[in-house]
């Protein structure tokens, strides 16, 4: 549906890093049941992929306008580009990382028509924090207090103290441009906006509803991210107040309150010690002190009680004295300057006395640590960043975390440490480079100079990190905090597709930077060979001419301890018929199941839940089948067939949570052909639907949105990043398009060998090995 020429609202957007956000926040203004509106969406020269979503909502929505600026210019300068572009009766002010509930553009507009248009409507909002918690604003009474009527906030001072940001209020647009208003550069642009436009608005309504769902976020705010001397213009915003009230009759007890709220403010943001830390304390307190005693009201009284006395302190300008108050208060550092000290990583006093000498030591700048799963054996992509190392960055020493369980199968020429060592507690304290494709132990400290690259080891369809939060199949065994001082210690983030680059940096809030490489353990997709092909399948036992079906489902959180096949396995291999083979790989959480290999032992199947690379038994395989295992976004990449089995996908999505319908049927959302009973899936093998085209054409789409940057190079853009320190890291990514998987085992098995062929069908040479 296209705005009208005028719509009642303009949802202004700025919109600068805010990927992981930016989408929510977009889908909660364009889901409104209450459709006249337009949204501005104003992108500030974001270096992430805020301005891509944005032009694929504007492309798809004419609701929504992308405005994409020539060059930064902060929050203010994108706030007043959307000014600039609007068109409604009404200016909302969205920040991009926040939404807004249901049915508040509908209850906004009913109370603007009751109201006859005031120039300011304000309204409710909520803080949601990241352990799921919401947090109720004190907003309610004060609009309450106005409940039916239209007031002018001089007459109505209380206002005032509701929160001083301009996204709990409309504004209507000719108030807003007829007053010449505009948002200034920096931090603390909203107190400004709010405190001129209250002085002059004569009509000012209130809405008691909950509009904005406010995300208070741990890493990436303006607030955290600026340097502690960009803080410093909260002094430069409130002289502006000053100077726009200066001279104007009647304002004798509105200036009062704003300099009463003014003070305040600076001691909030005093006591935020990311904000202004301890070096800079003594400047700021000169500065404030010079702005409290220039705007200082006639006959002006300080609250009661220990804050009054901070008032007091704070005119004077003096870090000795705030210094001193604190003493008088009975502590070392103010109530409130708690709030901005960092937690310890846990464990620190249980770290052998070996690893806390080995972290004073300096650091091997040629050492990389690597580990995959848990200790198990190397894989995934950890494996493939190590081997692509080995190449590009040849002085580079890499050693891997294994468990004594796997020591066995860890390959020729790589050196293995043991967790719990002295080799290992020396290897993590004197690395450059830790690489994972999970967490490391809590007891690891990350010690500065180190570099830690996260590889993650799927693309999510199930929630992931914060999201969790919500579903207690997963929530009761996890600790969030721990969660985040881990994730603390990323400094990169692998991703393979757009869909994953925003769920990580929204689920796992942290100062990390993203890698849109690709994921390197399926660059094997577009590298092996139909020599690689027939070899692995040649091992596996798979007859020449046989259709390879693998069959490769997920954990179940509710249901960890035993794996319960969700097939009847040799009923579904008779079914096939003799020109198939099914093979059957459990999830690595679950131990042997006696049916599986009783099964196999008869034939019926090949048991491959133990073989050690899942790129292998990908590569022979003709077909998958799978749930909701991250397997069929890299199986997606050799563009053969998919067929989803998803017979408990209401259980699963309800006790886990899915980040899309991944059963919609929609291009992009579902691989290939749907099944929810055994009898579908047997039909759609028995029928042809599993390889026809309609299920091709679903595949393209599937590939298109998850494969989006695996295209056979992958670990080596990561090396060239992360080890090598190459800004703009080489090849450039291949369309999907243009590239060209792995031979399928029919094409593979029609090719005639050749002599290098033959020799190379010999060789034990192990393509990339993981486990899912």
């Amino acid at each position: 549906m296209a705005a009208a020429a005028t719509p009642r609202f303009s949802v202004i957007i700025p919109v600068y890093g805010v990927e992981g956000y930016i989408r929510e926040c977009l889908e909660s203004v364009t889901s409104q049941g209450y459709g006249d509106f337009e949204i501005i969406a104003v992108d500030d020269c974001s270096v992430d992929s805020s301005g891509a979503i944005i032009d694929e909502f504007a492309a798809r929505d004419p609701r929504v306008r992308a405005v994409h600026r020539a060059e930064n210019g902060g929050i203010g300068a994108a706030r007043n580009t959307g000014v600039e572009h609007a068109r409604g009766d009404y200016l909302l002010f969205i920040d991009g990382d926040d939404s807004i509930r249901p049915g508040s553009l509908q209850a906004m507009a009913d109370r603007l028509d009751a109201a006859q248009d005031p120039e300011i409507l304000l309204f409710d909002h909520v803080r949601t924090h990241v352990d799921g918690s919401v947090e109720t604003s004190k907003t309610g009474p004060y609009l309450a207090a106005i409940r039916d009527r239209v007031v002018s906030p001089v007459d109505e001072l209380e206002l005032l103290r509701i929160f001083a940001v301009v996204w709990n209020r409309v504004y209507r647009r000719d108030f807003f441009t007829g007053g010449g208003y505009t948002f200034t550069d920096g931090l603390y642009e909203d107190a400004l906006m709010v405190y001129t436009t209250m002085a002059d608005a004569q009509r000012v309504a209130g809405l008691e509803y909950v509009v904005v769902e406010y995300r208070q976020r741990r890493q990436g705010s303006s607030m955290r991210s600026s340097s502690p001397r960009k803080h410093f213009v909260i002094f430069d915003q409130y002289q502006r107040v000053f100077d726009h009230l200066e001279g104007r009759p009647g304002l004798d007890a509105y200036r009062r309150l704003v300099f009463e709220r003014m003070v305040a403010h600076f001691l909030f943001t005093f006591a935020r010690g990311f904000r202004i830390p301890r070096s800079h304390r003594r400047a700021y307190l000169k500065q404030a002190g010079k702005t409290y005693r220039r705007n200082e009201p006639a006959g002006f009284t300080p609250p009661p009680g220990m804050l009054g006395l901070k008032f007091k302190v704070m005119r004077t300008g003096s870090y000795a004295a705030f210094e001193a108050l604190k003493t008088v208060n009975g502590t070392r550092e103010t109530a409130f300057g708690a709030l901005g000290r960092t937690k310890r990583w846990g464990g620190r006093k249980a770290l052998r006395a070996y690893y806390g000498v080995q972290r004073r030591l300096p650091l091997d700048e040629n050492l990389a640590v690597y580990s995959a799963y848990w200790g198990r054996t190397p894989g995934c992509n950890p494996l493939a960043v190590h081997e692509a190392a080995k190449k590009l960055a040849p002085a580079l020493r890499g050693v891997w975390v294994v468990n004594q369980a796997y020591a066995g199968s860890v390959p020729t020429g790589v050196t293995r440490i043991a967790p719990a060592t002295f080799g290992y507690w020396k290897a993590m304290a004197r690395a450059k480079y830790l690489v994972n494709n999970v967490n490391f132990p809590d007891s690891v400290v990350k010690r500065p100079g180190q570099v830690h690259l996260q590889t993650h080891h799927g693309t999510p369809l199930k929630r992931m990190g914060l999201d969790q939060q919500q579903y207690p199949a997963v929530a009761r065994s996890m600790d969030f905090d721990k969660l985040l001082e881990r994730v603390d210690r990323w400094d990169w983030s692998v991703s393979s597709n757009q869909h994953s680059t925003e769920h990580w940096e929204r689920v796992y809030p942290a100062a990390f930077q993203t890698l849109n490489t690709g994921y390197p353990r399926n660059d094997v997709y577009y590298r092996a060979t139909a020599a690689d092909v027939r070899r692995i399948r040649g091992e596996l036992g798979i007859g020449h001419g046989k259709r390879a079906v693998l069959y490769a489902p997920t954990v179940r959180d509710h249901q960890k301890d035993s794996f319960v096949p969700r097939l009847d396995f040799a009923r579904f291999a008779r079914e096939l018929g003799p020109d198939f083979v099914l093979l059957v790989r459990a999830h690595y959480f679950y131990g042997g199941d006696p049916e599986l290999a009783a099964l196999a032992e008869r034939g019926a199947l090949i048991d491959v839940s133990r073989y050690p690379s899942v790129e292998e038994l990908c590569l022979a395989s003709d077909a998958l089948i799978t749930d909701y295992s991250s397997i069929m976004f890299d199986y997606a990449n050799l563009d053969r067939p998919i067929v989803t089995y998803a017979d408990d996908w209401e259980m699963y999505r309800t006790c886990r949570g899915v980040t899309f319908d991944l059963l919609s049927g929609e291009p992009g959302d579902t691989p290939g052909v749907i099944t929810t009973t055994e009898d579908e899936l047997i039909e759609a093998f028995r029928g042809g639907a599993w390889e026809a085209e309609p299920a091709a054409a679903l595949r393209q789409a599937f590939r298109e949105r998850f494969c989006s940057w695996d295209d056979g190079f992958a670990a080596e853009r990561v090396v060239r990043r992360v080890f090598l320190g190459e800004e703009r890291p080489r090849p450039a990514v291949v369309p999907v398009a243009e590239r060209t998987p792995a031979p399928s085992p029919r094409v593979a098995e029609a090719s005639v060998p050749r002599q290098a062929d033959v020799q190379a069908d010999t060789e034990d040479r192990p393509v990339a090995r993981a486990d899912r």
